[in-house]
């Protein structure tokens, strides 16, 4: 009788639909794991559908989205590997300081309470979302060039189109609020256990020419956990955007990420 496949959950962060996960759910299936890739709350089954129906991802709160990937996961017959990108990375994080996965891999992941740095670039990327208060309540959309600026900057302008066409969908602006202040407030839900020493290992991966997410945040989210007894090692891909789960090159950091897996025994 053969051993069960250890389970995988991917989790995409703003603006990419679930489905953006298809290449590294295959591959990921065929080096013989169980992978599933569930969408935020409020996102519908295709790029299409979400896009006409904005509304039911809008108001969706960091918290919200924990608690959506908390009870899938609890539906699991053992604790996953967690492996996210952007918020979807910063999501991994939080719920593996909260012992509810068995390793992770946060890509580009972002800011979590505590990491001071705020580069230009992640401002530019993240005024879609915050320049109207009004924007909290809201699902907003990414322009072609505003997609080309945050996401495609390290692709050709055609790539970076054609990702913009078949993967993004609105994303609600509210995380983007809450990550504006978190350094501000006690209680920020972006707010993660880095001094965990129980939890499982995790690889934190960073794209050099990333503007949404500049290295030098992953860098600091780094050092905020080296006060834990844990496993947290970092890796850089110099050349690479914040398309890097999605764009023509996404294999080699979905290898690089199960190699590194393998080597913690998973």
């Amino acid at each position: 009788m053969s051993s069960p496949r250890t389970p995988v959950v991917f989790v995409p962060g703003l603006w990419l639909h679930s489905s953006s996960w298809a290449p590294w759910t295959r591959f990921f299936e065929d080096a013989g794991y169980d992978p599933i890739a569930p969408g935020w709350p409020g996102e519908f089954a295709t790029v299409e559908e979400t896009r006409r129906r904005p509304e039911a991802l809008a108001g969706h709160g960091f918290d919200a989205v924990v608690s959506h990937y908390q009870r899938l996961i609890d539906g699991l017959p053992t604790p996953p590997i967690l492996i996210g990108h952007s918020f979807g990375g910063a999501v991994t994080e939080k719920l593996l300081g909260l012992d509810r996965a068995a390793a992770a891999v946060a890509v580009d992941a972002a800011q979590i309470k505590g990491v001071l740095p705020v580069p230009l670039t992640m401002l530019r990327s993240a005024l879609p979302g915050l320049r109207n208060p009004a924007n909290i309540r809201r699902a907003v959309s990414l322009t072609r060039e505003q997609f080309r600026y945050g996401f495609g900057n390290a692709v050709s302008p055609q790539e970076s189109d054609a990702l913009y066409e078949q993967w993004s969908i609105p994303g609600p602006a509210k995380p983007l609020f809450e990550a504006s202040v978190m350094n501000f407030s006690p209680r920020s839900p972006l707010k993660v256990d880095t001094r965990n020493d129980r939890r499982g290992p995790l690889l934190l991966i960073t794209g050099g020419k990333d503007r949404t997410v500049p290295p030098a945040i992953s860098k600091a989210t780094f050092k905020r956990y080296e006060k834990s007894g844990a496993v947290t090692e970092l890796k850089e891909f110099a050349d690479r955007g914040h398309s890097l789960t999605v764009d023509h090159g996404w294999r080699e950091i979905a290898e690089f990420s199960l190699k590194w897996l393998q080597n913690k025994g998973f």
